[in-house]
């Protein structure tokens, strides 16, 4: 799934290349895209139509583009994406070919003039839907911690909160009510750079690893932020349909048997809650069990 660097760029794109742009036809190909918009396919289509796009903003892995009225106002609403597993939002010439899995057309006048935003989804885990009173937080996320990126995120809280807990902390770096835009891949890879075991109890971490470890994540994302995120296949792109090459710069996840970068020591794969994760033994010995 896209985590925070692979959404920021497209969210990066979408300001670039849409911003002040109006809906002019909403097309909706197959429902189950904006199956979360209680209007339903037509409904969201009519609501859309006529709007214009404002710049796109992001908490986590969740996007919403607000949403003004012709003369530039705004109008309180917010379009919210969601890319699930393999969703994307393409910026696309209006006569380019229809992408094997399009779900929802939006044909766009203005700012991007003869242009279509494009909303493709193979696997359709990912969505749209329009948030009344979204434009500033839509209110379906507000819940959603704020991403290490933010400035207004609040390290010492952070710290508190994961002290505090018994949960192995990888399990509480992929708790999107304590922080957000943080996934598997990233999770495993800060962890290394850490040299700390994911399954190593937040109550048993001092405040300097949890403060060391929150600065091996923001290195580890904005890294991949500087390389268009991180593409194992065609799914995860910009709104140009580029793919990111932050994987060839992985240094844990998904090297199961190859030697630690740091140490030599074979790396190796467990399961974590149906997925898989990786570490060095060596470098990232697992926590004691308690006497």
């Amino acid at each position: 799934m896209p985590e925070l660097p692979e959404v920021e760029v497209v969210r990066a794109g979408l300001e670039r290349w849409v911003t002040s742009a109006r809906v002019v036809s909403v097309e909706v190909l197959h429902p189950r895209p904006v199956r979360r918009d209680p209007r339903g396919p037509a409904g969201f289509a009519l609501a859309l139509t006529g709007r214009r796009l404002g710049v796109a903003r992001r908490r986590g892995k969740y996007l919403w583009v607000p949403l003004d009225d012709l003369d530039g106002r705004p109008t309180h609403d917010a379009l919210m994406a969601h890319l699930g597993m393999s969703g994307q939002m393409l910026v696309q010439p209006a006569d380019a070919p229809d992408e094997r899995h399009l779900r929802v057309r939006m044909r766009l006048e203005g700012a991007a003039e003869g242009r279509e935003l494009r909303f493709v989804d193979q696997r359709m885990f990912g969505g749209l839907a329009l948030s009344d009173g979204g434009y500033d937080v839509p209110p379906e996320i507000a819940h959603i911690a704020l991403d290490p990126l933010d400035g207004a995120f609040d390290d010492d809280a952070w710290v508190r909160r994961v002290r505090r807990r018994t949960a192995g902390v990888k399990r509480l770096l992929l708790d999107q009510t304590l922080i957000s835009g943080v996934g598997n891949i990233y999770a495993d890879e800060s962890l290394w750079r850490a040299r700390l075991h994911g399954d190593r109890p937040g109550e048993r971490l001092t405040a300097k690893q949890c403060r060391d470890l929150l600065g091996h994540v923001r290195e580890v994302m904005s890294e991949a932020l500087a390389q268009g995120g991180t593409s194992f296949d065609a799914l995860y792109v910009d709104v140009n349909g580029s793919s990111g090459y932050f994987a060839r710069s992985l240094s844990a996840y998904g090297r199961e048997g190859l030697p630690c970068l740091r140490c030599g020591t074979p790396l190796r794969r467990i399961v974590f809650t149906n997925r898989s994760s990786f570490f060095c033994p060596r470098c990232q010995p697992a926590p004691r069990a308690r006497r």
